[in-house]
């Protein structure tokens, strides 16, 4: 076991490596130019479409507020409180700075996902729209590169069940039986029935619950993060001005901050950005390729939403967080670190808070993932390989729950990048596509300021 994990790290040390930050940043960089910064200067408008997508508005299976709220369930999760806090503890307050490069890249590059994921989707043998890299992979590259589409199936089939299963089952009973000393086994066996009663419903269930619950628990983790900072008020100015000098410069130890150097703070920030809002990983345009959209860019300037909030308001809210209250030299990390932020602030609640926020956040996730690797597997074995992966998806959330994932992170993590690679070379080679579908868009035939269609005069 101990030769599998070392090999394993090495191959995590490469694939997280400077060539994979640089194809991280480097992609979503060259699609935002070639956008001509369009993700960003139409946020608005993205804000506008998802209102206006609480219904069914084309051909597909959920609407494009439900599709958008899928794929926060599984981007909102341990990665917005226990990812950030370890950026933190690992590369410093400047992590934080370079989470919001990856995000503002990464609006483009979830924006182009979404684009490919509805111009290139299929039907399945259900009639049910499919989508997603391998599928934009297949029908939009030469037959040469049709094995990149394959690679990326067979990662996200296997990703899932670490990063959207095993790693969030674990969270969920560390955390309620450190807060309120549940039982592990109790809290896997609730969690297999939860999760039993919406994935059996496939698609259209889990968008109806992720419409109601994410909005739910996002805005009231939002609103408690904000009551953090409003306490602190008076150390705002100094969080900010640390993000940005640590972002630049390396730092010595302080307190139970071990010090780190620029290079740690771009690594972790970008990594554990990367794993929180999923940008470039390809696991979002496969539940936005099921979206009763009008077409490919409405759906897709509601995608790059997606990165928006999870990044730069709910990430940001438990960085500056865990900074202002003086929590990040303490020597925490992951999820308890961010527990100490908020119960140093508001005792008696915040830790209690912090778990219940995580177990939701957790659960959500579990649902998305379960849709992106049921989809990844129909992409080798068709509809009838989906009941029997979602009863395994089940099942295996008990072993999650119970048992000790250090290794499970780590190869989680892994396939995590292994998925990222042949999805962001796609989406490179694809790029022609993408900025002639948002030219055309928004050109004399395109689209009003709010994106509703008109027709050419």
């Amino acid at each position: 076991m101990e030769a599998l994990d070392n090999i394993v790290g090495a191959i995590n040390g490469v694939v997280w490596g400077p060539l994979m930050l640089v194809l991280i940043l480097g992609v979503g960089f060259f699609l935002q130019v070639g956008l001509k910064f369009m993700p960003i200067l139409r946020l608005g408008t993205g804000f506008s479409l998802l209102f206006k997508g609480r219904s069914n508005q084309g051909e597909g299976q959920i609407s494009p507020f439900n599709a958008l709220m899928t794929s926060l369930s599984a981007t909102i999760g341990t990665g917005n409180i226990a990812g950030v806090a370890t950026a933190i503890f690992l590369g410093g307050p400047g992590a934080l700075f370079w989470m919001w490069m990856t995000a503002l890249v990464g609006m483009a590059t979830k924006y182009a996902e979404a684009v490919l994921a509805v111009k290139y989707r299929e039907t399945d043998e259900l009639g049910n729209f499919v989508g997603g890299p391998m599928y934009y992979i297949k029908n939009g590259l030469a037959s040469h590169w049709h094995w990149l589409g394959w690679a990326f199936a067979l990662f996200g089939a296997i990703a899932a069940f670490g990063i959207g299963n095993g790693v969030q089952a674990n969270g969920v009973a560390h955390v309620l039986e450190a807060n309120f000393e549940l039982n592990r086994s109790v809290t896997g066996v609730v969690l297999m029935v939860l999760t039993a009663a919406v994935i059996l419903g496939g698609i259209t269930r889990i968008g109806a619950v992720a419409g109601k619950l994410v909005p739910f628990m996002a805005i009231s983790y939002i609103i408690a993060g904000l009551l953090v900072l409003l306490i602190h008020a008076g150390a705002i100015v100094e969080t900010l001005e640390l993000v940005f000098t640590y972002a630049f410069t390396p730092h010595a130890a302080q307190g139970g901050f071990a010090g780190a150097a620029v290079w740690a703070a771009i690594r972790f920030g970008v990594a554990r950005g990367v794993f929180s809002n999923e940008a470039g990983l390809g696991s979002a345009p496969i539940a936005h390729a099921a979206a009763s959209t009008k077409g490919p860019v409405n759906q897709g300037l509601v995608a790059m939403l997606g990165t928006f909030i999870d990044t730069i308001i709910v990430c940001s809210i438990t960085g500056l967080a865990i900074i202002a209250s003086g929590a990040w030299t303490s020597g925490e990390s992951g999820a308890g670190l961010t527990s100490l932020a908020f119960e140093t602030s508001l005792p008696g609640v915040g830790g209690y808070l912090i778990a219940i926020s995580l177990s939701i956040f957790a659960f959500t996730t579990i649902l998305g993932w379960s849709f992106y690797g049921e989809k990844c597997v129909g992409f080798f074995f068709g509809y009838r390989a989906l009941m029997p992966y979602r009863i395994l998806w089940i099942v295996m959330i008990y072993f999650g729950a119970t048992a000790d994932l250090g290794f499970i992170w780590l190869l989680a993590d892994t396939l995590n990048a292994m998925m990222a690679i042949p999805n962001l070379i796609a989406l490179a080679l694809l790029s022609p596509i993408v900025f002639k579908l948002t030219r055309e868009f928004f050109a004399s035939n395109g689209a009003t300021e709010e994106g509703e269609s008109r027709p050419a005069e």
